[in-house]
């Protein structure tokens, strides 16, 4: 696994050990930011379900402000600030090692607004894309130019409509679908 583009092109990221985190791949990322790339500079990111952290370094290696990366899991959580070290990335992240329902509270709470929302869970967790996805939609985390991104199963297909989030695109790569959404 390795950044894609930007300030720390070509670096390598480690994955958390075990089986219980699924990285987005390489390939995935890659696509993901093709469409949003324009956006990306100076952009704020939520992290959810972050994992190894990839994609939200990806985000600062590409120009992002802020990322809040998301991660319950102590390793997992323990993996992204090992990669954050790895680049020498020492400003505009913040690691909240604990539930997603307890961080979106948090950050709600806190007035964060994003421009990007990842949402990441493990596949199977149909619930844990519920209560994200029903918890964005009704947040002030969003903006009107929100773009909140949700990585899934093909098999899995995700609702159109969480309350005030309509889905606007869909791409699948593989075994792997990236949602779009955006508030309506």
């Amino acid at each position: 696994m390795r950044v894609i583009a930007g300030q720390y092109r070509s670096r390598r990221l480690v994955a958390p050990p075990g089986s219980d985190t699924r990285p987005t791949s390489d390939r995935l990322r890659e696509t993901l930011f093709n469409v949003v790339s324009a956006a990306v500079p100076d952009s704020v990111w939520l992290d959810l379900f972050a994992g190894s952290g990839a994609v939200g370094i990806e985000a600062l290696s590409r120009g992002a402000r802020m990322v809040y990366f998301v991660e319950s899991a102590p390793r997992a959580a323990k993996t992204i600030r090992a990669n954050l070290r790895s680049l020498s990335i020492t400003e505009g992240f913040e690691v909240q090692e604990r539930g997603a329902t307890q961080a979106l509270r948090a950050l709600d709470a806190a007035a964060v607004a994003c421009d990007f929302c990842f949402v990441d869970p493990p596949y199977a967790n149909d619930s844990a894309y519920e209560e994200s996805l029903g918890f964005l939609s009704q947040s002030r985390l969003l903006t009107p130019k929100t773009v909140v991104i949700a990585e899934h199963d093909k098999h899995s297909d995700l609702s159109d409509r969480y309350g005030a989030l309509q889905k606007f695109r869909r791409l699948q790569q593989g075994d792997a679908v990236l949602s779009f959404y955006k508030q309506k």
